[in-house]
């Protein structure tokens, strides 16, 4: 390998781009990710319509995926630092696409029953399944990306969420208007199993990718990125360090636990677009459930617009000399402040500037999220994955929580004043969580157990 990168000085000279065809396809996987998670949105009123689901079983399918996702981050986190990303994301990957692929065919379980258990341990099976994508992404943007531009790394992985739900929502309804929900299921697991075998076949460490030049090499590994992946983190380093001792030495160190923290806040403004949102426009605002189903994708727009640009910000500001702490925390402090605007949705009448406070909150909330950039930042190189674990679980949370706690002040207040006070709180809390708890962003250095 070393007389190939040597070959010639013209090669030597030449900085190829192989990161960014690295982030291209985990961006494509991103999506496909999120696309999944949301099969059961699109397509749950024709199968309720054929199951005869009530909305009480529903519900409970609904929350299969969450819980299994939250409960499984711990172990995702061990396994990516055991096992490198390229073996596990594979595997990930597969079986999340697998139990995508099986639930278009729940209807051969004969009764309505059977199918609710089927879909519940299909959409469980596939939150555990796909638990280390996230963590994942992380570990390879610490790997393949210097330190100024990880932000831009990070922000465009994140930003698939919002990419998903313009591109796929729409897609997946016609599919399911023209050819039934079934198809949805297959179409979508049948790509994702094509897309692991992508991946088995592009990822490697940037110091084995036989596309990598010399030139690219150093430019990742002088700015502070993990070039030899894996290598970094050899079995007895993990070991050393310790199981649940490791585990402690993150929840105990004031820096990540801010930063967990605040995700699990940023996480709340997620789950009230996801769950709550559409419900919003129909009830308290009075649209129909098509104007509130165009209505909902112009926050997802502006979302990914302002994730995009927050990564940008944050590695601008690295490249003019500014700080690590500077350059992830003004774009993370500013569009969250942004995105308290949302309670000024309380005081307003007309749909428009309701429309127009929303699409703002979603796009200050896509600014702010750097918290991935920041996990790839500061994880200790032993420990990339299990620190992006812990980060998941935090922010997932959120999403068992926030639909919950908005329905009891709903059902309560018969209003949605209180919840959306509860949104833009936690969008404070993430700004005291970095400015206060926070301090210095630098990687952290594990002890010996």
């Amino acid at each position: 390998m070393e007389m190939s990168r040597t070959a010639s000085s013209v090669q030597v000279a030449k900085r190829t781009k192989v990161r960014y065809a690295i982030l291209l396809l985990i961006f494509v996987i991103t999506t496909f990710n999120y696309a999944d998670r949301a099969t059961l949105s699109v397509t749950g009123s024709a199968m309720r319509a054929e199951f005869g689901f009530d909305a009480i079983r529903m519900g409970y399918i609904f929350s299969a995926f969450s819980w299994a996702y939250v409960l499984s981050q711990l172990p995702a986190g061990w396994l990516l630092d055991r096992f490198g990303a390229r073996r596990v994301y594979a595997a990930s990957i597969f079986f999340w696409s697998l139990f995508t692929l099986l639930q278009s065919s729940i209807g051969l379980l004969g009764s309505a029953a059977a199918a609710v258990t089927g879909l519940f341990v299909l959409r469980f099976a596939m939150g555990a399944a796909e638990s280390p994508a996230f963590p994942a992404n992380a570990k390879v943007v610490a790997s393949w990306f210097p330190t100024n531009e990880r932000g831009t790394a990070s922000a465009i992985f994140n930003s698939a969420q919002y990419f998903a739900a313009v591109v796929f929502t729409p897609l997946m309804a016609w599919l399911t208007h023209a050819f039934g929900w079934h198809t949805v299921y297959v179409v979508m697991g049948g790509a994702g199993l094509l897309l692991a075998l992508a991946w088995l076949k592009v990822m490697k460490n940037p110091a084995d990718h036989p596309g990598v030049s010399p030139a690219e090499l150093e430019y990742i590994e002088q700015g502070g990125g993990v070039v030899n992946g894996h290598a970094k983190a050899r079995p007895d380093d993990v070991a050393r360090a310790g199981g649940w001792s490791l585990v402690r030495q993150l929840l105990t160190n004031r820096m990540l636990l801010g930063v967990y923290l605040a995700q699990y806040c940023i996480n709340v403004l997620t789950y009230f677009f996801l769950t709550w949102f559409p419900i919003y426009l129909v009830q308290a605002r009075g649209m129909t459930i098509l104007q509130a189903g165009l209505v909902a994708s112009l926050p997802a727009i502006c979302g990914f617009s302002g994730g995009v640009l927050g990564g940008i910000l944050s590695d601008s500001l690295i490249r003019r000399g500014h700080s690590l702490t500077v350059a992830r925390k003004v774009p993370i402090v500013g569009g969250m402040l942004l995105s308290v605007s949302i309670i000024g949705c309380n005081y307003v009448s007309t749909d428009w500037i309701v429309v127009a406070l929303m699409s703002l909150a979603f796009f200050g909330k896509g600014i702010g999220a750097l918290g991935w950039a920041v996990v790839a930042d500061t994880s200790p190189k032993e420990a990339v994955g299990l620190s992006g674990g812990i980060f998941n679980m935090f922010g997932n949370v959120a999403g068992i929580v926030t639909p919950i706690v908005i329905g009891y002040l709903v059902a309560k207040s018969g209003s949605f004043n209180g919840a959306l006070v509860f949104v833009g709180v936690n969008a404070l809390l993430t700004v005291f969580s970095y400015l206060v708890i926070v301090k210095d962003i630098k990687r952290v250095e594990l002890r010996p157990r």
